[in-house]
């Protein structure tokens, strides 16, 4: 059944703007050893029997089919410090990883430096969501890296958070 819409697409946006959302790199490496990456904003943990997380890459994104095609990814939480690697990694162009300092991961995905934190997955299931996917991955390692304050986007900027004694 369907119901009538009473809005357009910039109230969406701009209504769902006012929550808060931290800002990731998904990561692979290509057969080629050529790595891949993305910005999503809409990462979440999903369960912890079995350990799942989810994020939600657009259909027109062109990084994404590159990463479901190897099968497994690493999520990269960024610092708040990071809004450089950020941009760099969200732009247009072959090489986004020049001059990004990173390890790879026991799963092989590229591990970015100086991330808050690292969550190494192999991918579980992909679902049709509207003009997204929903990514599952199950999770085969993660740790803390840099215990800082992450990358936020809020309204259209990006952030950090701050802490109310």
């Amino acid at each position: 059944m369907s119901e009538m819409i009473s809005f357009d697409s910039a109230t969406f946006r701009r209504v769902l703007g006012h929550y808060p959302t931290g800002v990731c790199v998904v990561t692979a490496v290509e057969s080629s050893g050529a790595p891949v990456g993305m910005v999503v904003g809409s990462f979440t943990s999903v369960s912890l029997d079995p350990p799942l997380v989810a994020f939600f890459p657009a259909k027109t994104s062109s990084s994404w089919p590159r990463i479901e095609a190897v099968g497994k990814f690493c999520v990269n939480i960024l610092a708040s410090d990071q809004q450089p690697l950020c941009r760099q990694i969200a732009a247009p162009g072959p090489d986004k990883f020049a001059g990004i300092v990173h390890r790879v991961s026991a799963n092989g995905s590229p591990i970015l430096d100086d991330v808050v934190a690292w969550i190494d997955c192999a991918l579980d299931a992909v679902h049709e969501a509207g003009d997204h996917y929903i990514v599952l991955g199950r999770v085969v390692a993660l740790e803390v890296d840099r215990p800082e304050r992450p990358l936020l986007f809020f309204q259209g900027s990006y952030g950090e958070f701050s802490l109310i004694a």
